[in-house]
């Protein structure tokens, strides 16, 4: 595809996203106003891709990505806890564990439950089999390649062992 074929496709589709005039380069001539990131067509598209992809994997992985996070379903695994107890074993201010809590309430993993001031948080009803699925999909396939690996490095330590013992005879 050439430059030509996809600059009116980007043009088109920036002033849209964009509104009149925003964004363009400078001083070019009326012709050949592009885009700041016209440079690189690809770039856009793809960017235009990505943002709009978000799956049940993506929540739960972003989820479970953050260590506190982690430590938080700990927590409620062991114990239904308030968000102001679970601000003071984390060291984080309220507002700090509200957003936390929030992440994972999103994912399906948390639910809170308010009554009266205090919000009450709970693990959620979802679990992770699907994740943990696929997680042990790409597990099994990892320790298949080690293992391939290892008969690989034993084969070349027996063919060492074998052409130093020619050497020395």
């Amino acid at each position: 595809m050439s430059w030509a074929m996809v600059r009116p496709f980007i043009a088109a589709s920036w002033r849209q996203a964009q509104g009149p005039r925003r964004g363009w380069v400078k001083g070019a001539k009326r012709a050949l106003r592009l885009p700041l990131h016209a440079a690189n067509p690809s770039c856009y598209i793809l960017n235009h891709m990505v943002q709009y992809s978000s799956t049940r994997f993506d929540t739960s992985f972003a989820a479970l990505s953050d260590a506190t996070r982690r430590g938080v379903l700990e927590q409620l695994g062991r114990a239904d806890a308030s968000i102001t107890e679970l601000a003071e074993k984390f060291h984080m201010t309220l507002t700090g564990m509200k957003k936390h809590v929030g992440v994972l309430e999103q994912a399906g993993l948390v639910t809170t439950e308010k009554v009266g001031r205090v919000r009450t948080c709970k693990l959620g009803l979802r679990r992770l089999e699907e994740e943990a699925a696929w997680i042990e999909r790409y597990r099994q396939l990892w320790n298949a390649r080690f293992d391939e690996l290892d008969r690989v490095v034993e084969e070349l330590k027996r063919k060492e062992k074998v052409d130093g013992r020619r050497k020395r005879e």
